[in-house]
């Protein structure tokens, strides 16, 4: 694993596409239990290095009520993106994760991992990728039939705040989602 993650973290196959550059960011470990599959680093973690270092994995942490020590812990949580890079900033937030990191490399890190008990698909582009033609038309459906990916995924929309619009006008997913959430990670971390 740790042969493949450096060769991950030196990647450039599209670095000169990237407004900053390459700079991979991922954990894995082969004990992971939890696999949680993102988009792509923002601009901040693209500087850290460190995944979901900003308000985005505050949200996300306390969605899944747990502390920063176990969500960084890769023999917990592996933290897998679509794309590995920081994609640029588009007219309305981010652009979209590159397309070529999930197809190079996620079989093989994901391949390395035995004890995977959960993968949590954050957001629609991670949705789309493993999902298929089985989510659903739009990513609020997705999250709302939530029960019919179990128990292999749970669907999340993104955690930014940029979101809390959304999570305004659909407060089932407060209510109902986050709760069944936590009791799945919980019982997953054990």
């Amino acid at each position: 694993m740790e042969h493949l993650l450096s060769e991950i973290r030196s990647c450039q196959i599209c670095a000169s596409n990237l407004e900053f550059g390459a700079n991979p960011i991922l954990t894995a470990h082969p004990e992971s239990k939890i696999v949680l599959i993102g988009q792509a680093p923002g601009a901040k973690v693209h500087k850290t290095g460190i995944p979901w270092d900003d308000k985005s994995g505050d949200n996300l942490r306390n969605w899944m009520g747990i502390d920063k020590e176990t969500f960084y812990n890769p023999k917990q949580i592996a933290l897998i993106p679509i794309g590995f890079c920081y994609p640029g900033k588009g007219k309305s937030g981010d652009l979209p994760p590159r397309k070529e990191c999930a197809p190079l490399w996620h079989e093989a890190v994901l391949s390395k991992m035995k004890n995977v008990q959960l993968t949590i698909l954050v957001g629609q582009n991670a949705q789309a990728y493993y999902l298929k033609e089985k989510a659903e038309r739009t990513l609020t459906e997705t999250v709302r039939n939530y029960k019919n990916y179990q128990p292999a995924y749970f669907v999340l929309p993104h955690p930014s705040p940029r979101n809390n619009i959304w999570q305004a006008k659909n407060p089932w997913f407060g209510k109902e989602v986050l709760s069944e959430f936590k009791k799945v990670v919980s019982t997953n971390l054990k």
